[in-house]
Protein backbone atom coordinates (compact mmCIF):
# COMPACT_ATOMS: atom_id res chain seq x y z
CA UNK A 1 0.00 0.00 0.00
CA UNK A 2 0.91 3.95 -0.45
CA UNK A 3 1.97 4.52 3.20
CA UNK A 4 3.47 8.04 2.20
CA UNK A 5 4.01 10.91 -0.12
CA UNK A 6 6.35 13.42 -0.58
CA UNK A 7 6.14 16.16 -3.03
CA UNK A 8 8.56 18.90 -3.79
CA UNK A 9 8.30 21.86 -6.49
CA UNK A 10 5.59 19.89 -8.00
CA UNK A 11 3.31 22.87 -9.97
CA UNK A 12 1.48 25.02 -7.12
CA UNK A 13 2.93 22.46 -4.26
CA UNK A 14 6.03 23.64 -2.46
CA UNK A 15 6.29 20.90 -0.07
CA UNK A 16 3.52 18.45 1.32
CA UNK A 17 4.47 15.35 2.70
CA UNK A 18 1.01 13.03 2.85
CA UNK A 19 0.20 10.03 4.96
CA UNK A 20 -2.20 7.70 4.00
CA UNK A 21 -4.38 5.28 5.56
CA UNK A 22 -4.53 1.90 4.23
CA UNK A 23 -8.45 1.93 3.67
CA UNK A 24 -10.03 4.72 2.16
CA UNK A 25 -8.79 8.03 1.85
CA UNK A 26 -10.46 11.11 0.46
CA UNK A 27 -8.99 14.38 -1.32
CA UNK A 28 -11.36 17.35 -1.50
CA UNK A 29 -10.75 20.86 -2.37
CA UNK A 30 -12.04 23.95 -4.25
CA UNK A 31 -11.83 23.62 -8.17
CA UNK A 32 -8.29 24.36 -9.15
CA UNK A 33 -6.53 23.90 -5.65
CA UNK A 34 -4.25 21.19 -7.10
CA UNK A 35 -6.24 18.10 -6.71
CA UNK A 36 -5.27 16.39 -10.38
CA UNK A 37 -1.79 17.72 -9.77
CA UNK A 38 -1.78 15.50 -6.80
CA UNK A 39 -3.11 12.76 -9.30
CA UNK A 40 0.43 13.73 -12.15
CA UNK A 41 2.81 13.74 -9.04
CA UNK A 42 1.63 9.92 -8.04
CA UNK A 43 1.46 9.15 -12.21
CA UNK A 44 4.82 10.72 -12.35
CA UNK A 45 6.27 8.02 -9.24
CA UNK A 46 4.67 5.34 -11.10
CA UNK A 47 6.80 5.74 -14.40
CA UNK A 48 4.21 7.52 -16.58
CA UNK A 49 4.92 10.32 -18.95
CA UNK A 50 4.89 13.65 -17.93
CA UNK A 51 6.43 17.18 -18.81
CA UNK A 52 8.83 19.60 -17.74
CA UNK A 53 6.14 22.24 -17.24
CA UNK A 54 5.05 20.15 -14.09
CA UNK A 55 7.80 21.74 -12.62
CA UNK A 56 7.34 25.12 -10.11
CA UNK A 57 7.73 28.25 -11.79
CA UNK A 58 11.54 29.66 -10.59
CA UNK A 59 12.88 26.19 -9.45
CA UNK A 60 15.85 23.96 -11.09
CA UNK A 61 13.59 20.39 -10.42
CA UNK A 62 10.29 18.31 -8.63
CA UNK A 63 10.63 15.49 -6.83
CA UNK A 64 8.41 12.89 -5.71
CA UNK A 65 8.70 10.41 -3.81
CA UNK A 66 6.40 7.26 -2.64
CA UNK A 67 7.13 5.23 0.50
CA UNK A 68 4.91 1.51 -0.53
CA UNK A 69 4.62 -0.75 2.65
CA UNK A 70 2.92 -4.40 2.79
CA UNK A 71 4.00 -5.81 -0.68
CA UNK A 72 2.22 -8.24 -2.01
CA UNK A 73 3.60 -11.52 -3.59
CA UNK A 74 3.64 -10.15 -7.01
CA UNK A 75 5.06 -7.02 -6.34
CA UNK A 76 8.11 -8.72 -4.34
CA UNK A 77 8.59 -11.42 -7.35
CA UNK A 78 8.97 -8.69 -9.70
CA UNK A 79 11.07 -7.28 -7.23
CA UNK A 80 13.28 -10.14 -7.13
CA UNK A 81 13.29 -10.93 -10.72
CA UNK A 82 15.01 -7.28 -10.90
CA UNK A 83 17.28 -7.50 -8.15
CA UNK A 84 15.67 -5.14 -6.11
CA UNK A 85 16.02 -5.46 -2.38
CA UNK A 86 12.86 -4.86 -0.16
CA UNK A 87 13.70 -4.64 3.63
CA UNK A 88 11.03 -4.73 6.10
CA UNK A 89 8.53 -5.50 3.09
CA UNK A 90 8.78 -1.99 1.60
CA UNK A 91 10.56 0.10 -0.99
CA UNK A 92 10.74 3.93 -2.49
CA UNK A 93 9.98 5.47 -5.59
CA UNK A 94 11.73 8.53 -6.94
CA UNK A 95 11.21 10.54 -9.37
CA UNK A 96 13.43 13.48 -9.98
CA UNK A 97 11.86 16.04 -12.95
CA UNK A 98 14.44 18.76 -14.28
CA UNK A 99 13.10 22.02 -15.57
CA UNK A 100 14.98 21.23 -18.82
CA UNK A 101 12.84 18.29 -19.41
CA UNK A 102 15.43 15.38 -18.22
CA UNK A 103 13.79 13.11 -15.22
CA UNK A 104 15.82 10.60 -13.00
CA UNK A 105 13.97 7.50 -11.41
CA UNK A 106 15.44 6.19 -7.99
CA UNK A 107 13.94 2.59 -6.87
CA UNK A 108 15.19 2.54 -2.88
CA UNK A 109 18.00 5.72 -3.26
CA UNK A 110 19.55 3.67 -6.26
CA UNK A 111 19.06 5.14 -9.94
CA UNK A 112 16.60 2.97 -12.24
CA UNK A 113 15.22 3.69 -15.49
CA UNK A 114 11.49 4.55 -15.59
CA UNK A 115 10.48 1.92 -18.00
CA UNK A 116 11.72 -0.29 -14.33
CA UNK A 117 9.84 1.85 -12.78
CA UNK A 118 6.90 1.52 -14.54
CA UNK A 119 7.15 -2.52 -14.11
CA UNK A 120 6.86 -2.28 -10.85
CA UNK A 121 4.02 0.70 -10.02
CA UNK A 122 1.72 -1.27 -12.67
CA UNK A 123 2.16 -3.77 -9.21
CA UNK A 124 1.42 -1.61 -6.85
CA UNK A 125 -1.16 1.30 -8.09
CA UNK A 126 -4.30 0.82 -10.16
CA UNK A 127 -5.71 4.65 -11.02
CA UNK A 128 -8.74 4.93 -12.12
CA UNK A 129 -9.62 8.73 -13.87
CA UNK A 130 -12.13 10.02 -15.70
CA UNK A 131 -10.98 9.45 -19.14
CA UNK A 132 -10.85 5.95 -17.76
CA UNK A 133 -14.61 5.76 -18.44
CA UNK A 134 -14.03 5.82 -22.19
CA UNK A 135 -12.55 2.42 -22.47
CA UNK A 136 -16.24 1.24 -21.97
CA UNK A 137 -16.90 3.03 -25.03
CA UNK A 138 -14.14 1.73 -26.92
CA UNK A 139 -14.62 -1.99 -27.83
CA UNK A 140 -11.48 -3.15 -28.82
CA UNK A 141 -10.82 -2.59 -24.89
CA UNK A 142 -13.62 -4.94 -23.51
CA UNK A 143 -11.78 -8.24 -24.73
CA UNK A 144 -9.14 -7.06 -21.91
CA UNK A 145 -11.53 -6.32 -19.56
CA UNK A 146 -13.16 -9.51 -19.62
CA UNK A 147 -9.91 -11.39 -19.65
CA UNK A 148 -8.56 -9.53 -16.48
CA UNK A 149 -11.88 -10.61 -14.83
CA UNK A 150 -11.59 -13.99 -16.04
CA UNK A 151 -8.45 -14.18 -15.02
CA UNK A 152 -7.26 -15.14 -17.93
CA UNK A 153 -4.35 -13.40 -18.70
CA UNK A 154 -1.75 -16.58 -18.39
CA UNK A 155 -4.34 -18.37 -20.72
CA UNK A 156 -4.89 -15.46 -22.99
CA UNK A 157 -0.67 -14.75 -22.69
CA UNK A 158 -0.07 -18.22 -23.71
CA UNK A 159 -2.08 -18.82 -26.34
CA UNK A 160 -0.24 -15.29 -27.59
CA UNK A 161 2.82 -17.35 -27.49
CA UNK A 162 1.59 -19.44 -29.60
CA UNK A 163 0.03 -17.86 -32.80
CA UNK A 164 3.11 -16.10 -32.37
CA UNK A 165 5.13 -18.71 -33.33
CA UNK A 166 2.62 -19.79 -35.56
CA UNK A 167 3.07 -16.55 -37.38
CA UNK A 168 7.14 -17.37 -37.50
CA UNK A 169 6.49 -21.03 -39.34
CA UNK A 170 3.88 -18.89 -41.36
CA UNK A 171 6.21 -16.72 -42.24
CA UNK A 172 9.43 -19.14 -42.64
CA UNK A 173 6.76 -21.30 -44.82
CA UNK A 174 5.94 -18.23 -47.57
CA UNK A 175 9.14 -17.22 -47.86
CA UNK A 176 10.39 -20.86 -48.58
CA UNK A 177 7.91 -21.11 -50.87
CA UNK A 178 8.38 -18.13 -52.67
CA UNK A 179 11.95 -19.16 -52.78
CA UNK A 180 11.61 -22.43 -54.15
CA UNK A 181 9.10 -20.87 -56.94
CA UNK A 182 12.23 -18.66 -57.52
CA UNK A 183 14.27 -21.69 -57.77
CA UNK A 184 11.86 -23.05 -60.13
CA UNK A 185 12.26 -20.49 -62.45
CA UNK A 186 15.79 -19.74 -62.24
CA UNK A 187 16.11 -23.52 -63.19
CA UNK A 188 13.25 -22.90 -66.27
CA UNK A 189 15.27 -19.96 -67.61
CA UNK A 190 18.66 -21.75 -67.29
CA UNK A 191 17.44 -24.93 -68.54
CA UNK A 192 15.73 -23.07 -71.84
CA UNK A 193 19.42 -21.26 -71.97
CA UNK A 194 21.39 -23.78 -71.92
CA UNK A 195 18.81 -25.72 -74.30
CA UNK A 196 19.35 -22.63 -77.07
CA UNK A 197 22.65 -22.15 -76.66
CA UNK A 198 23.50 -26.07 -76.42
CA UNK A 199 21.67 -27.15 -79.27
CA UNK A 200 23.71 -25.08 -81.72
CA UNK A 201 26.38 -26.84 -81.18
CA UNK A 202 28.54 -23.89 -81.68
CA UNK A 203 32.57 -24.55 -82.52
CA UNK A 204 35.39 -22.10 -81.13
CA UNK A 205 35.86 -19.13 -83.89
CA UNK A 206 33.33 -20.16 -85.68
CA UNK A 207 31.47 -17.12 -86.50
CA UNK A 208 34.98 -15.40 -87.75
CA UNK A 209 34.91 -18.65 -90.29
CA UNK A 210 31.96 -18.55 -91.49
CA UNK A 211 31.83 -14.55 -91.71
CA UNK A 212 35.36 -15.52 -94.19
CA UNK A 213 33.52 -17.91 -95.76
CA UNK A 214 30.46 -15.96 -96.32
CA UNK A 215 32.31 -12.98 -97.44
CA UNK A 216 34.03 -15.60 -100.50
CA UNK A 217 30.70 -16.83 -101.51
CA UNK A 218 29.07 -13.58 -101.80
CA UNK A 219 31.75 -12.90 -104.27
CA UNK A 220 32.46 -16.12 -105.90
CA UNK A 221 31.28 -15.03 -109.46
CA UNK A 222 33.58 -11.96 -109.37
CA UNK A 223 36.39 -14.18 -108.22
CA UNK A 224 36.18 -16.77 -110.21
CA UNK A 225 36.22 -14.81 -113.02
CA UNK A 226 39.30 -13.01 -112.46
CA UNK A 227 41.19 -16.09 -111.32
CA UNK A 228 40.40 -17.69 -114.28
CA UNK A 229 41.46 -14.63 -116.01
CA UNK A 230 44.90 -14.27 -114.40
CA UNK A 231 45.45 -18.58 -115.16
CA UNK A 232 44.67 -18.13 -118.48
CA UNK A 233 47.30 -14.97 -118.76
CA UNK A 234 49.68 -17.28 -116.99
CA UNK A 235 49.33 -21.24 -118.70
CA UNK A 236 46.36 -20.03 -121.34
CA UNK A 237 43.30 -22.07 -122.70
CA UNK A 238 44.01 -20.97 -126.33
CA UNK A 239 45.98 -22.56 -128.03
CA UNK A 240 46.12 -19.66 -130.95
CA UNK A 241 47.38 -17.11 -128.13
CA UNK A 242 51.07 -17.79 -126.01
CA UNK A 243 50.73 -17.75 -122.16
CA UNK A 244 53.20 -16.40 -120.05
CA UNK A 245 54.71 -20.14 -119.32
CA UNK A 246 54.99 -20.93 -122.86
CA UNK A 247 56.91 -17.81 -123.74
CA UNK A 248 59.33 -17.67 -120.46
CA UNK A 249 59.76 -21.75 -121.26
CA UNK A 250 60.78 -20.63 -124.88
CA UNK A 251 63.24 -17.79 -122.80
CA UNK A 252 64.42 -20.63 -121.00
CA UNK A 253 65.26 -22.85 -123.79
CA UNK A 254 66.97 -19.88 -125.75
CA UNK A 255 69.41 -18.83 -122.80
CA UNK A 256 70.06 -22.88 -121.96
CA UNK A 257 71.37 -23.13 -125.21
CA UNK A 258 74.20 -20.33 -124.36
CA UNK A 259 74.40 -21.03 -120.78
CA UNK A 260 78.20 -22.43 -121.00
CA UNK A 261 79.26 -19.68 -122.93
CA UNK A 262 79.32 -17.72 -120.24
CA UNK A 263 78.83 -17.87 -116.59
CA UNK A 264 76.58 -14.84 -116.88
CA UNK A 265 73.88 -16.13 -119.25
CA UNK A 266 74.32 -19.36 -117.30
CA UNK A 267 72.98 -17.97 -114.18
CA UNK A 268 70.17 -15.34 -116.02
CA UNK A 269 69.15 -19.08 -117.04
CA UNK A 270 68.91 -20.55 -113.30
CA UNK A 271 67.21 -17.22 -112.46
CA UNK A 272 64.90 -17.44 -114.91
CA UNK A 273 64.21 -21.10 -114.78
CA UNK A 274 63.23 -20.67 -111.39
CA UNK A 275 60.63 -18.09 -112.46
CA UNK A 276 59.44 -20.57 -114.73
CA UNK A 277 58.97 -22.98 -111.96
CA UNK A 278 57.06 -20.50 -109.46
CA UNK A 279 54.52 -19.42 -112.28
CA UNK A 280 53.66 -22.72 -112.70
CA UNK A 281 53.35 -23.31 -108.99
CA UNK A 282 51.31 -19.79 -108.94
CA UNK A 283 48.59 -21.08 -112.03
CA UNK A 284 48.76 -24.09 -110.05
CA UNK A 285 47.37 -22.94 -106.60
CA UNK A 286 44.88 -20.34 -108.84
CA UNK A 287 43.20 -23.45 -110.36
CA UNK A 288 42.47 -25.10 -107.03
CA UNK A 289 41.09 -21.75 -105.53
CA UNK A 290 39.34 -21.38 -108.09
CA UNK A 291 37.67 -25.01 -107.15
CA UNK A 292 37.24 -23.65 -103.64
CA UNK A 293 35.58 -20.51 -104.46
CA UNK A 294 32.96 -22.52 -106.57
CA UNK A 295 30.38 -22.71 -103.85
CA UNK A 296 26.71 -24.03 -104.43
CA UNK A 297 23.52 -22.49 -103.49
CA UNK A 298 22.98 -24.99 -100.86
CA UNK A 299 26.36 -24.27 -99.24
CA UNK A 300 25.77 -20.56 -99.32
CA UNK A 301 21.77 -20.83 -97.76
CA UNK A 302 23.16 -23.03 -95.03
CA UNK A 303 25.97 -20.21 -94.38
CA UNK A 304 23.13 -17.12 -94.18
CA UNK A 305 21.28 -19.13 -92.27
CA UNK A 306 24.09 -20.33 -89.92
CA UNK A 307 25.52 -16.14 -89.52
CA UNK A 308 21.93 -15.52 -89.10
CA UNK A 309 21.60 -18.05 -85.97
CA UNK A 310 25.20 -16.74 -84.27
CA UNK A 311 24.33 -13.35 -84.89
CA UNK A 312 21.36 -13.90 -83.37
CA UNK A 313 22.86 -15.77 -80.27
CA UNK A 314 25.74 -12.85 -79.95
CA UNK A 315 22.52 -10.24 -79.54
CA UNK A 316 20.64 -12.16 -76.88
CA UNK A 317 23.86 -13.52 -74.54
CA UNK A 318 27.02 -11.60 -76.06
CA UNK A 319 28.98 -9.90 -77.61
CA UNK A 320 31.39 -11.66 -78.35
CA UNK A 321 30.44 -15.65 -79.39
CA UNK A 322 32.84 -16.22 -77.16
CA UNK A 323 30.69 -14.92 -74.24
CA UNK A 324 27.84 -16.71 -75.18
CA UNK A 325 29.98 -20.06 -74.79
CA UNK A 326 30.74 -18.51 -71.61
CA UNK A 327 27.13 -17.81 -70.44
CA UNK A 328 26.40 -21.84 -71.49
CA UNK A 329 29.00 -22.82 -69.39
CA UNK A 330 27.76 -20.84 -66.59
CA UNK A 331 24.04 -22.20 -67.08
CA UNK A 332 25.13 -25.92 -67.31
CA UNK A 333 27.23 -25.39 -63.89
CA UNK A 334 24.59 -23.34 -62.15
CA UNK A 335 21.85 -26.49 -62.93
CA UNK A 336 24.13 -28.40 -61.59
CA UNK A 337 24.71 -26.73 -58.35
CA UNK A 338 20.89 -26.13 -57.91
CA UNK A 339 19.02 -27.49 -55.59
CA UNK A 340 15.42 -27.53 -55.53
CA UNK A 341 13.93 -29.25 -52.82
CA UNK A 342 10.17 -30.18 -51.52
CA UNK A 343 11.26 -31.84 -48.65
CA UNK A 344 12.01 -28.59 -45.94
CA UNK A 345 9.23 -27.50 -47.32
CA UNK A 346 6.66 -30.17 -46.41
CA UNK A 347 8.25 -30.45 -43.44
CA UNK A 348 7.64 -27.00 -42.98
CA UNK A 349 4.55 -27.18 -44.05
CA UNK A 350 3.21 -30.19 -41.68
CA UNK A 351 4.61 -28.54 -38.60
CA UNK A 352 2.51 -25.62 -39.52
CA UNK A 353 -0.53 -28.00 -39.54
CA UNK A 354 0.44 -29.18 -36.05
CA UNK A 355 0.77 -25.56 -34.73
CA UNK A 356 -1.95 -24.39 -36.76
CA UNK A 357 -4.09 -27.26 -34.41
CA UNK A 358 -2.67 -26.59 -31.53
CA UNK A 359 -3.34 -22.91 -31.65
CA UNK A 360 -7.19 -23.45 -32.68
CA UNK A 361 -7.58 -25.69 -29.73
CA UNK A 362 -6.11 -23.16 -27.14
CA UNK A 363 -8.41 -20.44 -29.09
CA UNK A 364 -11.38 -22.78 -28.74
CA UNK A 365 -10.40 -23.75 -25.09
CA UNK A 366 -9.76 -19.83 -24.16
CA UNK A 367 -12.90 -18.96 -26.03
CA UNK A 368 -15.13 -21.36 -24.20
CA UNK A 369 -12.96 -20.08 -21.11
CA UNK A 370 -14.56 -15.97 -21.79
CA UNK A 371 -17.87 -17.55 -22.28
CA UNK A 372 -17.80 -18.75 -18.87
CA UNK A 373 -16.81 -16.15 -17.41
CA UNK A 374 -18.36 -13.32 -19.27
CA UNK A 375 -21.69 -15.48 -17.83
CA UNK A 376 -20.30 -14.81 -14.58
CA UNK A 377 -19.01 -11.02 -15.74
CA UNK A 378 -22.80 -10.15 -16.22
CA UNK A 379 -24.65 -11.74 -13.16
CA UNK A 380 -21.19 -9.76 -11.05
CA UNK A 381 -21.32 -6.51 -12.66
CA UNK A 382 -25.26 -5.99 -12.18
CA UNK A 383 -25.62 -7.01 -9.14
CA UNK A 384 -22.94 -4.04 -8.51
CA UNK A 385 -25.36 -1.88 -10.28
CA UNK A 386 -28.08 -2.86 -8.85
CA UNK A 387 -26.44 -1.91 -5.27
CA UNK A 388 -24.96 1.68 -7.29
CA UNK A 389 -29.21 2.79 -7.70
CA UNK A 390 -29.01 1.06 -11.07
CA UNK A 391 -31.43 -1.70 -10.55
CA UNK A 392 -32.84 -1.60 -14.21
CA UNK A 393 -29.69 -2.21 -15.96
CA UNK A 394 -28.33 -5.41 -18.28
CA UNK A 395 -25.37 -5.92 -19.17
CA UNK A 396 -23.83 -8.34 -21.69
CA UNK A 397 -19.90 -9.23 -22.68
CA UNK A 398 -21.48 -9.99 -26.07
CA UNK A 399 -18.88 -12.68 -27.63
CA UNK A 400 -18.58 -12.86 -31.63
CA UNK A 401 -16.30 -15.88 -33.14
CA UNK A 402 -14.44 -15.31 -35.95
CA UNK A 403 -11.11 -16.14 -37.57
CA UNK A 404 -7.95 -16.34 -35.52
CA UNK A 405 -5.58 -13.29 -34.46
CA UNK A 406 -3.37 -12.63 -31.95
CA UNK A 407 -6.40 -12.05 -28.95
CA UNK A 408 -7.78 -15.52 -29.80
CA UNK A 409 -10.98 -16.25 -32.15
CA UNK A 410 -12.91 -14.04 -30.12
CA UNK A 411 -14.04 -10.18 -30.64
CA UNK A 412 -15.89 -8.90 -27.56
CA UNK A 413 -18.10 -5.80 -26.90
CA UNK A 414 -20.15 -4.85 -23.54
CA UNK A 415 -23.97 -4.52 -24.44
CA UNK A 416 -26.27 -2.84 -22.25
CA UNK A 417 -29.78 -2.13 -21.71
CA UNK A 418 -30.72 0.49 -19.04
CA UNK A 419 -34.25 -0.21 -18.85
CA UNK A 420 -36.30 -3.40 -18.36
CA UNK A 421 -38.12 -4.43 -21.87
CA UNK A 422 -35.18 -2.81 -23.55
CA UNK A 423 -32.85 -4.68 -26.29
CA UNK A 424 -29.14 -4.79 -25.46
CA UNK A 425 -26.97 -1.92 -27.88
CA UNK A 426 -23.74 -0.75 -27.50
CA UNK A 427 -22.52 1.19 -24.06
CA UNK A 428 -21.67 3.86 -26.62
CA UNK A 429 -25.34 3.88 -27.68
CA UNK A 430 -26.96 4.83 -24.89
CA UNK A 431 -24.65 4.97 -21.63
CA UNK A 432 -24.52 8.80 -20.15
CA UNK A 433 -21.80 9.80 -18.09
CA UNK A 434 -22.70 9.02 -14.70
CA UNK A 435 -24.10 6.02 -15.78
CA UNK A 436 -20.47 4.72 -17.11
CA UNK A 437 -19.01 6.63 -14.29
CA UNK A 438 -20.92 3.76 -12.11
CA UNK A 439 -20.57 0.93 -14.49
CA UNK A 440 -16.57 0.90 -14.16
CA UNK A 441 -16.98 1.13 -10.72
CA UNK A 442 -18.91 -1.89 -11.07
CA UNK A 443 -16.00 -3.39 -12.99
CA UNK A 444 -13.21 -1.87 -11.47
CA UNK A 445 -14.62 -3.77 -8.05
CA UNK A 446 -15.38 -6.68 -9.92
CA UNK A 447 -11.72 -6.95 -10.85
CA UNK A 448 -10.23 -5.83 -8.06
CA UNK A 449 -11.63 -8.59 -5.94
CA UNK A 450 -9.55 -10.97 -8.53
CA UNK A 451 -6.25 -9.14 -8.75
CA UNK A 452 -3.10 -8.98 -6.20
CA UNK A 453 -3.02 -4.98 -6.57
CA UNK A 454 -3.42 -3.53 -3.15
CA UNK A 455 -3.74 -0.03 -3.84
CA UNK A 456 -6.56 1.97 -5.75
CA UNK A 457 -6.67 5.75 -6.62
CA UNK A 458 -10.17 6.77 -8.24
CA UNK A 459 -10.08 10.27 -9.79
CA UNK A 460 -13.38 12.13 -9.18
CA UNK A 461 -15.31 8.80 -10.35
CA UNK A 462 -18.55 10.54 -8.71
CA UNK A 463 -18.57 12.60 -12.27
CA UNK A 464 -21.82 13.18 -13.58
CA UNK A 465 -23.45 11.68 -10.11
CA UNK A 466 -25.50 12.65 -7.35
CA UNK A 467 -27.72 12.16 -4.42
CA UNK A 468 -28.59 8.22 -3.89
CA UNK A 469 -26.08 7.33 -6.70
CA UNK A 470 -23.59 8.93 -4.97
CA UNK A 471 -23.84 8.18 -1.40
CA UNK A 472 -24.26 4.49 -2.89
CA UNK A 473 -21.30 4.81 -4.47
CA UNK A 474 -19.22 6.15 -1.45
CA UNK A 475 -20.48 3.18 0.49
CA UNK A 476 -19.25 1.16 -2.56
CA UNK A 477 -15.55 2.34 -2.29
CA UNK A 478 -16.11 2.06 2.13
CA UNK A 479 -16.47 -1.71 1.06
CA UNK A 480 -14.07 -2.18 -1.47
CA UNK A 481 -11.11 -0.57 1.34
CA UNK A 482 -11.88 -3.38 3.84
CA UNK A 483 -9.72 -5.39 1.19
CA UNK A 484 -7.78 -2.68 -0.45
CA UNK A 485 -6.14 0.79 0.21
CA UNK A 486 -8.38 3.48 -1.71
CA UNK A 487 -7.15 7.04 -2.77
CA UNK A 488 -10.83 8.83 -4.08
CA UNK A 489 -10.60 12.64 -5.37
CA UNK A 490 -13.87 13.90 -5.12
CA UNK A 491 -16.68 16.79 -4.70
CA UNK A 492 -19.32 15.08 -3.10
CA UNK A 493 -19.83 15.19 0.57
CA UNK A 494 -21.57 11.38 0.40
CA UNK A 495 -17.96 10.02 -0.68
CA UNK A 496 -16.28 12.50 1.13
CA UNK A 497 -18.19 11.23 4.59
CA UNK A 498 -17.19 7.66 4.13
CA UNK A 499 -13.85 8.42 3.93
CA UNK A 500 -10.92 6.99 7.40
CA UNK A 501 -9.05 9.81 6.07
CA UNK A 502 -9.97 12.91 4.76
CA UNK A 503 -7.83 15.41 2.81
CA UNK A 504 -8.19 18.46 2.37
CA UNK A 505 -5.81 20.30 -1.10
CA UNK A 506 -6.27 24.10 -0.45
CA UNK A 507 -4.58 26.92 -2.38
CA UNK A 508 -3.55 30.23 -0.70
CA UNK A 509 -2.02 33.26 -2.37
CA UNK A 510 1.19 34.94 -0.38
CA UNK A 511 2.08 37.87 -2.59
CA UNK A 512 2.68 36.98 -5.97
CA UNK A 513 3.14 33.29 -5.46
CA UNK A 514 0.13 30.64 -5.31
CA UNK A 515 1.10 27.69 -2.22
CA UNK A 516 -0.92 24.89 -2.26
CA UNK A 517 -1.54 22.36 0.79
CA UNK A 518 -2.05 19.27 1.56
CA UNK A 519 -3.60 18.05 4.72
CA UNK A 520 -5.79 15.69 7.13
CA UNK A 521 -8.59 17.07 8.81
CA UNK A 522 -9.70 16.01 12.29
CA UNK A 523 -13.39 15.63 13.45
CA UNK A 524 -14.65 19.50 13.34
CA UNK A 525 -12.34 20.29 10.13
CA UNK A 526 -14.06 17.56 8.68
CA UNK A 527 -17.55 19.18 9.32
CA UNK A 528 -16.52 22.22 8.08
CA UNK A 529 -14.98 21.00 4.72
CA UNK A 530 -18.07 18.34 4.04
CA UNK A 531 -20.46 21.16 4.83
CA UNK A 532 -18.67 23.76 2.20
CA UNK A 533 -19.18 20.99 -0.09
CA UNK A 534 -22.94 20.88 0.92
CA UNK A 535 -23.59 24.64 0.97
CA UNK A 536 -20.92 26.40 -0.29
CA UNK A 537 -18.81 29.16 1.39
CA UNK A 538 -21.56 30.58 3.78
CA UNK A 539 -21.34 27.45 6.52
CA UNK A 540 -24.73 27.52 8.40
CA UNK A 541 -25.37 25.48 11.97
CA UNK A 542 -27.37 23.64 10.30
CA UNK A 543 -25.12 22.51 7.25
CA UNK A 544 -22.50 22.15 9.96
CA UNK A 545 -25.11 19.44 11.81
CA UNK A 546 -25.87 17.78 8.49
CA UNK A 547 -22.30 17.15 7.94
CA UNK A 548 -21.46 15.86 11.09
CA UNK A 549 -24.41 13.09 10.74
CA UNK A 550 -23.26 11.82 7.27
CA UNK A 551 -19.82 11.88 9.06
CA UNK A 552 -21.39 9.15 11.89
CA UNK A 553 -23.41 7.35 9.33
CA UNK A 554 -20.31 6.64 7.29
CA UNK A 555 -18.03 5.16 10.38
Amino acid sequence: MLSELYIKNLAIIEEASIPFSDSFNAFTGETGAGKSILINGINSVLGQRITKDIVRAGCDKAVITALFTHLSENVTEKLDELGISHEDDQITLTREISADGGSVARINSRAASVSVLREIGERLVNIHGQHDNQILLSPEKHLGILDSYGGLENEAEEYRASFRELQEISRKLRKMTVERQEKLQREEMLRERADEIGGLNIEENEDELLEAEYKIAQNSEDICAGLNEAHMYLSGDDDDSPNALELISDSCRALSALSDTSEAIKQLYNRLEEVRVELDDIASEISSECDKVDIDAERYGYLTERISELNRIKKKYGPELSDVTECYENAVRELDELEISSDEIEKTASEREKLLSLVSEKAKKLSAHREEAAERFSIQVEEELRFLDMPGVSIKADITKGKLTSAGMDTVEFLISTNKGEGMKPMSKIASGGELSRIMLALKNVIAEKDDIHTLIFDEIDTGVSGRAAQKIGIKLKSVSKNHQVLCVTHLSQLAAMADNHLLIEKQTVGDRTYTSVKPLDFEARKREIARIMVGENITDTALKNAEELILAGE
